[in-house]
């Protein structure tokens, strides 16, 4: 979705340094002198030798052989203007890039990303039909300036061996890899709120030759949902006075990021995003490891700080003494050796009331001077220490307990957290699989297994032939890109490895699909009963034309809590796109129309986790109903009626939900209903731009079962229009449902954003979260985040936090919730 044009929130690069840069200056100056002795040789020196080993400890494997390199690439893009011919793999070898640390392979580099017509930064908004995949083998890459990323790229390294991309002393560009090259008169080319479906992987970025006093920048990163960084090392100057940056984010409304490692810099990382989920980052000997330049909610988990002088910067006021950053949540991390862990400029005088907010969970200090210090005089609000301690929970912000708002900057009991989701003391965490460690030879082609992906031809049986015998065979099933249609239930059996290749499209197709009173799975992941794990990364699931009665994703299998099943980078998309029979053409905005078109009624279920299902970590998960058309030039809004988001019914539980987004969806985003050990990390949705016209209850019957009911909350004749509104998050006779981060917004009210807009009378909806007061035990948020909703949390009936008491940068924010009565 595309709203920062409407609601002014594009921070240019100008702007963003001016908030960033006096701020962290003023704190490190005023504390510099005070803890001197942090900076000895002698822990310069360890930490260098740490550093070092974490180096190695990524760059060097057994082989530096990989398989994705040797297999046979025979993808396609399904519905590009010339299938047959356009090349989705490209390796940047065959472009000319040599790798032997001295030619200048920069030209050789944007050839391979920009061959055959691609989705160029100022010439094309956004395309569903470009996508590519660019390749590095192992070596060290010599850039002289910025190498250009376009639209639905992905850049891949050797993760065996990582390539090096290293910057000239004379390098000319913002960044190493520039994610949205800035155009003239200093706009953005895509709008970072509609970069979609991108990833970097496996690379070392070093910017260690730009001269020290030169600002350098390792990644530039404005993006959105379904994009991703991962296994990452930044190297940057740690001389005095270094002006290098590892990762620079101003704008988007992301997103995730892991396994990132951060040497020296000014700033290890500056960001600048509506909301994210980072997780495993680390930083050495950066002045400021991040600085938070301005959001509305981020959530770090695991982040990792050693030798700085400042962990996490917030203390970022604008000239007008108003917060530029809404909220944050931080938990499972570490400090050594750094001066200041956190840097606030919240107080109980803040302007907004929230802005500014802090919760901290689960984070050890080791030889920290200040845990928490008030920027703006550089006092202490939480004291640091010598040896080593535990900050088990201290929060900054308003507090519902259930009833509220509550001011606090001090410590509280920290969420109760089950056994079943933890991995010592911290959340379990497990990222996507690579299977470095394996031959071409331990790979299934669905393409070479007869399989089409033409967006044409029915694949139904030869990939549930291909899925069937590869689970038996022990085999990865490797998907080609392409589009693949299914016209019946495509059953993904026990033992399963899947990976796709640009992210490869199963689509459903025809009648089967048909019944919104009898809807079946698009995928189904194990039967009733069965029990085992699966993998599953980088691949989409979607539809075409009506498919009302089409549960796109059921999730019936139960694994255990040693060995949870994955799903990484899977998305669900419904309509937008070419080939998809439900782009603007076919489903225009209807605004002045009360009429629903049955054409466009296609998805009743994005995600299914059945009661059978158990033990599953989901990761970069995006849940899209389109919005917009993404092949339009003017990227024109489009109605598409898809009945629900997210629905999680799992007996057992043990669900880790790690950056997760569910958008546009009829009745709710997400439902937990009958569940338990629930981990849920920056939990994002919008509710669908169309409603109240129609209403939530229309175009799809209530299921009498799961279904919350509007006709209890909303009467007909009594309540408002905007009463029945898809719910941001339910939670009915649930148990241990944790929240570290939530960002979910009403932006719209039949296509018109006046109820979105700062200081409007009439808001978009009545609410956002509801939770059953009788059932449901142990539910607790931290970093609430709601736009558009009067109402911001309801058990039952009854409203229990209200917007206008919680104001933040843009929305109402709540830093800490649970539900005890």
């Amino acid at each position: 979705m595309h709203f920062t044009s409407i609601i002014g929130l594009a921070i240019p690069l100008a702007l963003a340094e001016k908030l960033v840069i006096p701020a962290v200056e003023k704190a490190v100056s005023l504390q510099l002198a005070e803890f001197s002795d942090y900076y000895a040789d002698a822990t310069n020196e360890t930490l260098h030798s740490q550093a070092a080993h974490d180096a190695r400890s990524i760059e060097e494997r057994q082989t530096s052989t990989y398989w994705y390199e040797t297999i046979a690439h025979q993808g396609i893009s399904a519905f590009n203007a010339d299938p047959t011919t356009y090349k989705v793999y490209r390796n940047v070898k065959d472009y000319g890039a040599k790798g032997d640390g001295t030619t200048d392979d920069t030209i050789a580099i944007q050839s391979a990303i920009g061959d055959q017509d691609r989705c160029a930064p100022g010439a094309c908004a956004s395309s569903s039909t470009t996508n590519a995949i660019v390749y590095f083998p192992a070596g060290t890459y010599v850039v002289s300036s910025s190498i250009i990323s376009y639209y639905a790229t992905h850049l891949v390294g050797n993760p065996n061996s990582l390539p090096i991309l290293k910057a000239t002393a004379n390098f000319n560009g913002f960044g190493v890899i520039d994610g949205a090259q800035y155009q003239a008169g200093g706009a953005l080319p895509y709008g970072a709120t509609n970069i979609f479906w991108r990833q970097i992987k496996n690379f070392v970025i070093d910017i260690t030759a730009i001269p020290a006093s030169t600002a350098g920048t390792g990644i530039h990163w404005p993006t959105s949902q379904a994009t991703s960084l991962q296994n990452i090392i930044f190297k940057m100057s740690s001389n005095a006075g270094t002006q290098h940056q590892g990762l620079f984010i101003e704008d988007g409304s992301g997103g995730f990021m892991n396994d990132l490692i951060f040497y020296g810099g000014k700033y290890g990382a500056v960001f600048g995003n509506q909301q994210f989920t980072v997780r495993n980052l680390t930083f050495y000997n950066a002045v400021t490891a991040v600085s938070q330049i301005w959001n509305w909610g981020w959530t770090f988990q695991g982040i990792s700080v050693n030798n700085c002088t400042v962990g996490l910067d917030m203390a970022t006021r604008a000239d007008d003494g108003k917060e530029t950053v809404g909220s944050a949540t931080f938990f499972d991390g570490s400090f050594t050796n750094t001066q200041i862990a956190f840097n606030i400029s919240r107080s109980s005088t803040s302007l907004p009331v929230t802005g500014g907010s802090l919760a901290i969970e689960n984070v050890v200090l080791n030889n920290v001077g200040t845990a928490v210090s008030y920027g703006p005089t550089a006092s202490t609000l939480l004291a640091g220490t010598t040896g080593s301690s535990t900050i088990t929970s201290w929060v900054s912000g308003q507090v519902y307990h259930p009833n509220g708002p509550n001011k606090v900057a001090s410590t509280q009991t920290p969420f109760t957290r089950p056994a079943s989701l933890l991995s010592g003391t911290k959340f379990y965490q497990r990222s996507k699989p690579s299977y470095a460690d394996l031959a071409s030879s331990s790979f299934v082609s669905v393409r070479a297994g007869g399989a089409k992906g033409d967006g044409k031809t029915d694949d139904t049986a030869a990939l549930q032939s291909i899925l069937t015998s590869a689970a038996a065979a022990g085999k990865v099933v490797y998907f080609d890109a392409g589009t693949y249609i299914v016209t019946s239930t495509l059953l993904i059996p026990v033992k399963s490895k899947i990976v796709g290749e640009a992210y490869p499209v199963i689509m459903s197709s025809g009648t089967f699909f048909a019944d919104v009173n009898n809807p079946k799975p698009v995928v189904k992941v194990g039967n009733a009963g069965d029990s085992g794990v699966v993998e599953w990364s980088d691949m989409m699931v979607s539809a075409k034309g009506a498919q009302p009665g089409a549960i796109l994703i059921q999730w019936n299998l139960a694994s255990t809590s040693g060995s949870p099943s994955g799903m990484w980078d899977v998305h669900t998309r419904i309509g937008g796109t070419a080939g998809s029979n439900l782009s603007y053409a076919d489903c225009p905005a209807t605004p002045s129309s009360t009429t629903v078109n049955n054409n466009c009624r296609a998805g009743n279920i994005a995600m299914h986790i059945t009661s059978s299902a158990s033990n599953l970590y989901m990761e970069n998960v995006w849940l899209w109903t389109a919005d917009h058309d993404i092949d339009d030039a003017k990227l024109s809004q489009i109605t598409i009626y898809a009945g629900r988001g997210l629905l999680v019914e799992s007996t057992v539980g043990n669900i880790w939900m790690v950056g997760t987004s569910v958008e546009h969806h009829v009745r709710y985003q997400y439902l937990f209903r009958n569940t338990q050990n629930i981990y849920a990390g920056q939990i994002q949705t919008e509710t669908p731009y169309f409603q109240p016209n129609p209403s939530a209850r229309s175009p799809y019957p209530l299921n009498t079962t799961s279904d919350p009911s509007f006709d209890v909350s909303c009467p007909v004749a009594t309540s408002a229009p905007n009463c029945a509104e898809a719910w941001g998050l339910v939670v009915k006779a649930s148990k241990n449902v944790l929240v570290y981060g939530a960002g979910l917004y009403s932006f719209y009210s039949n296509y018109s954003t006046s109820c979105s807009a700062t200081g409007a009378d009439t808001l978009c909806q009545q609410g956002m979260v509801l939770y059953d007061a009788a059932a449901t035990t142990n539910f607790r948020m931290y970093g609430l985040n709601t736009v558009g909703a009067y109402g911001m949390i309801y058990k039952d009936t009854v409203r229990m936090a209200t917007y206008s008491y919680n104001v933040n940068v843009y929305p109402s924010s709540i830093i800490s919730f649970d539900n005890a009565v």
